[in-house]
This record gives structure tokens, C-alpha cells and sequence, in this order.
């Protein structure tokens, strides 16, 4: 079993979780080759990147429901995904318009399909989900990024596809 990474960072919390510099310069670090950003929001990152967001005022190459951005991509697999989706019901309707976001779980399913073996997940949220062991990833890593007050901590995930290694 490896050992897993756990990093601590102070952050301002902002409505969109990469526009903070620690957190944004973090997750940066962590990508590696093409990445699909599915929920890409408002601030740009320094990765080769493809973006996806609902929210057509939002900077992207594509505006699509994040599951029916992944069935139709005919693209190839990506390196690093990042999943940084609204953590709650009340963010999903204020930050997409009143439009529901794809149910995480089927999500989840079928990301193996576009992700090169050896490729990263980074999972973004108030709890840790993880994409499991059941779907062939390993957790790495671990952020913790703590806003301060009785504002929730933000939690990134970090997992490397497993399957056929």
C-alpha cells in the first residue's frame, strides 16, 4: 500500500475554486499532459487544456452537460481530468441558471473510457469523493483547503488510473 500525500493550504474562498492563486497554482501542479477540465468556469489554467462548461458566459471551447460532453467526445483519451462540479443542490442551481448538473455517479462510469491508463483524476468538493478502487484508481494525493471561519474546507482528490497496469 503507498502512502498518501496530504497537503494544507490557507485560501480564500471564491466562487469559482481555481481563481484563487494557492489552489489554482496546487492543482496546476498536479495535472500532467491533456487535460479536460469539464467543469471549467471562469478562470483559465496554465495546462494544455479542453474546457467545458453549462454556462455558455463561461471561457470554453464547449458548452455541454458534463455526461453528455463525455459520451459524444470523439477526441483522444486525456491524461488528467479535473472535476470540480457545484458541491451542493443551491449551487447547481445558482451557478448554472436553475439547469441540473449530470448525476455524478453515471459521470464517474464513464470517465475510464476517455482517461489513458496511468492518467489522474482530480476531484474537487466539500467531502472526498473518490473515483474508487472498483473503477481501477488509486488515491495519491489529498488537498485540503481551508477558507477559515465556519466556511466549509475544500477537498481535492488526486487518483491515478490503475486498469490493465
Amino acid at each position: 500500500m503507498r502512502p498518501i500525500i496530504f497537503t494544507h493550504i490557507k485560501c480564500p474562498l471564491h466562487r469559482y475554486t481555481f481563481r484563487g492563486k494557492a489552489l489554482r497554482e496546487w492543482v496546476e501542479q498536479q495535472c500532467e499532459g491533456r487535460v479536460l477540465n469539464l467543469f471549467a468556469g471562469k478562470t483559465l489554467l496554465q495546462v494544455d487544456e479542453v474546457r467545458n462548461d453549462l454556462d455558455p458566459d463561461a471561457p470554453a471551447d464547449y458548452h455541454r452537460d458534463a455526461l453528455e460532453f463525455l459520451r459524444s467526445w470523439p477526441g483522444e483519451k486525456f491524461n488528467t481530468m479535473l472535476l470540480d462540479p457545484p458541491y451542493s443542490y443551491r449551487k447547481s442551481m445558482e451557478l448554472y441558471k436553475g439547469i441540473r448538473c449530470s448525476p455524478f455517479r453515471r459521470l464517474k462510469d464513464t470517465i475510464p473510457s476517455h482517461l489513458e491508463i496511468g492518467g489522474k483524476v482530480i476531484t474537487f468538493g466539500y467531502h472526498s469523493v473518490v473515483m474508487g478502487k472498483n473503477r481501477a484508481f488509486v488515491v495519491e494525493k489529498i488537498g485540503i483547503f481551508s477558507h477559515g471561519g465556519t466556511i466549509h474546507d475544500t477537498i481535492a482528490s488526486v487518483e491515478r488510473y490503475r486498469s490493465g497496469l
